[in-house]
């Protein structure tokens, strides 16, 4: 959710104000526009468009500094979009859309050389060191767990998701 204010009683500082203050600007239109006749797979597309959208925006980053409370908010609030009808009920639960979208994300960043985020990797493994065990999500070297802030970096997480 960005934004331009952290929330100080939240532990990784994540939730956001504006981005929540944007969402509930967004049900106040989609409540309008249902009060009006739009039909509810209109409504549907708006949300996922829209809300989705704002709670999705740049989650692989902010993700890893926040705690259970700050996505359990999140859910919260997609299940009560949910009950009102503003969102279709088969959306998946926020962590695995927020899984799908880093997933899609880091394998992007792996294939394309010329993406933002390439030079940030480590560089691939040397040919020495493969043994030919199981197959790897990636040909990167794993960096060093130095502290929990470097844990909370997309790029490592990513680089030691499904590695053990």
């Amino acid at each position: 959710m960005p934004a331009k204010c952290m929330d100080a009683n939240s532990a990784g500082g994540t939730m956001m104000h504006h981005g929540g203050a944007s969402c509930a600007q967004v049900l106040y239109a989609l409540r309008v526009l249902r009060a009006h006749g739009l039909c509810d797979s209109a409504l549907h597309t708006i949300y996922g468009s829209v809300v989705v959208a704002k709670l999705l925006y740049a989650s692989s980053a902010w993700e890893g500094f926040g705690d259970a409370t700050d996505r359990n908010k999140i859910q919260l609030f997609i299940n009560k979009s949910k009950r009102s009808g503003y969102c279709s009920p088969d959306l998946p639960d926020f962590n695995n859309l927020c899984t799908s979208m880093k997933v899609d994300l880091f394998n992007k960043v792996l294939k394309i050389p010329i993406h933002l985020l390439h030079p940030l990797l480590p560089p691939p493994i040397s040919h020495t060191q493969r043994y030919g065990l199981r197959p790897r999500v990636h040909d990167r070297t794993l960096p060093e767990r130095s502290s929990n802030l470097v844990d909370c970096n997309f790029i490592v997480r990513m680089l030691y998701l499904n590695a053990y």
